[in-house]
């Protein structure tokens, strides 16, 4: 799958935001090495603390699936009823998510450029210093 059809999948898990405080609207879609892709979107609540991002509901919705290789990601995010544009990166809370189930010279985070081109990052590169199973030697 090219990275620019796994963003348009990402646009489209966008749309089941729920964000009724910020307004800001995130999706993204996870493919596995087996090339299925698990679609997340946002979640927001009055708490805050509870949120869960688009990138965790991807992956836990993989994971409860069965799933524990992954390729790559899409992320997506703007205002509610605004399309897409510019970078919407992966918070660190996600990052060390990914750092659980992917190899960090391997695993590609797709963000969609200031120009809508698609730019793709390695996790190492979004998380230089990540602390993931092989510091405690697993």
């Amino acid at each position: 799958m090219t990275n620019e059809e796994l963003l348009q999948e990402a646009k489209e898990a966008r749309l089941h935001a729920y964000t009724p405080y910020s307004h800001f609207q995130v999706g993204a879609a996870l493919l596995t090495k087996e090339g299925r892709i698990y679609h997340g979107c946002n979640i927001e609540n009055a708490a805050y603390g509870p949120t869960n991002c688009a990138e965790r509901t991807a992956f836990f919705k993989a994971v409860y699936a069965g799933e524990r290789e992954f390729d790559k990601i899409a992320i997506v995010g703007a205002p509610e009823g605004e399309e897409p544009v510019g970078m919407c990166a992966p918070c660190g809370v996600c990052r060390q998510v990914m750092m659980e189930f992917c190899h960090p010279d391997t695993f590609r985070i797709v963000l969609s450029g200031e120009n809508g081109e698609a730019a793709e990052f390695t996790l190492r590169e979004m998380l230089p210093y990540g602390f993931g199973p092989a510091n405690l030697g697993k």
